[in-house]
């Protein structure tokens, strides 16, 4: 069999989208912004609305999306997100499991994440999978709409010359700003999230909702209280973007020798993933075990976070709930994934409009010419 090349000199100016995107997929609700996240590397369909030339320093940054592009990626992203949304929270209980034991809400720890699944069901109802996403998808959504407006800002600013540090030095901008936003959601998702019912209580929860969780956080410890776990997040979040940085070049790469492949795709990307998420991971605990002090263990510093987990529990609660962690990344790539190769069949079925394109979808029905021909 002859595979003949359709890249020619005549091919189109805008790709597939599965071919636009760089694969720096932030697949979990704690990665809501770092350097480059999904949702700012993809570029816009269509003519772009700026008419004049994008400055070099800017070229395949996150201020080439139009706005209808980013806000149709942001919604489908989301929806993925939400799909796999119950994974997220049986990380957290995994992860926070010892914190919950020692405020006396939950008997025993879990024995897995299927346990863990089932035992949430059986308890609170399979509704309750999703408790604590809606205020993490809030703080999610404010934090892509801030940091695109800021970048939108930047381009009108014509009396600064932006170099590749200017531009660096906004993205850090960005950064701060955006998590100084989202860390407050992040908290009160979490602490949602691992809010387990009391079982022969009726049911008794330590929260009525997120404006309860706020209500109880600031009466106790002040608005200091709501960046419980900041320092270690950004930490993180830094080094998370560093290792995306650092393998950024492989991962486009072996993205473009498997653009025809979509299964290979997904397992390349989840390997490539899955290593920084497994990097940072430790610290991602620490910072939701610091989230968690309320009637347990009172952690003074960071430091002292990580000396009394390590001292009481050992070096394994670090990476509890890594198995759910490792799943939620599966999920989620392949639903991404799905979702891009969705739009690209779609996508090719309607400019094409004839044969080629009704088959991508296919159909093996013969197009009829409404003109009776």
């Amino acid at each position: 069999t002859i595979r003949v090349s359709c890249r020619t000199e005549h091919e189109p100016l805008h790709p597939p989208i599965s071919q636009k995107i760089h694969w720096q997929l932030d697949l979990s609700f704690r990665h809501f912004n770092y350097t480059t996240p999904l949702i700012e590397s993809i570029r816009g369909n269509g003519a772009s609305s700026v008419v004049k030339p994008m400055p070099a320093a800017f070229v395949g940054a996150p201020m080439e999306s139009s706005k209808a592009s980013f806000i149709t990626k942001m919604v489908l992203l989301d929806a993925a997100k939400a799909a796999v949304a119950p994974f997220e929270r049986v990380k957290l209980l995994m992860q926070n499991q010892n914190d919950i034991i020692k405020s006396g809400r939950l008997p025993k720890p879990y024995n897995g994440i299927f346990h863990c699944f089932a035992t949430t069901i059986r308890h609170e109802g399979i509704f309750s999978l999703w408790r604590g996403y809606p205020v993490m998808a809030i703080g999610d959504v404010f934090s892509k709409v801030l940091r695109y407006n800021i970048f939108e800002y930047a381009k009108t600013r014509e009396d600064i010359r932006w170099t590749s540090m200017r531009v660096l030095e906004l993205n850090c901008v960005a950064f701060l700003a955006t998590q100084l936003l989202v860390h407050p959601f992040l908290y009160a998702g979490t602490r949602m999230a691992t809010d387990v019912k009391i079982t022969g209580n009726s049911g008794q929860r330590q929260f009525n909702g997120i404006t309860d969780v706020y209500r109880k956080t600031l009466k106790s410890y002040g608005i200091v209280g709501l960046y419980r776990g900041f320092n270690i997040t950004l930490v993180e979040l830094v080094m998370l973007g560093a290792l995306s940085r650092g393998l950024s070049p492989w991962k486009q790469y072996y993205s473009y020798i498997l653009q025809n492949d979509y299964l290979s795709r997904v397992m390349v990307e989840f390997g490539f993933d899955i290593c920084g998420k497994m990097a940072t991971y430790s610290m991602d605990t620490v910072s939701r075990r610091m989230m968690m002090t309320w009637g347990g263990v009172k952690y003074k510093s960071t430091l002292h976070a990580i000396a009394q987990i390590w001292k009481t529990e050992g070096v394994k609660t670090f990476y509890n709930g890594a198995g759910a962690e490792i799943l939620l990344c599966a999920a989620y790539t392949g639903t991404v994934m799905l979702v891009i190769y969705v739009a690209d069949v779609i996508r090719a079925a309607t400019e094409k409009g004839s044969d080629d394109g009704r088959s991508a979808l296919g159909f093996t029905a013969r197009w009829k010419d409404p003109r009776g021909k």
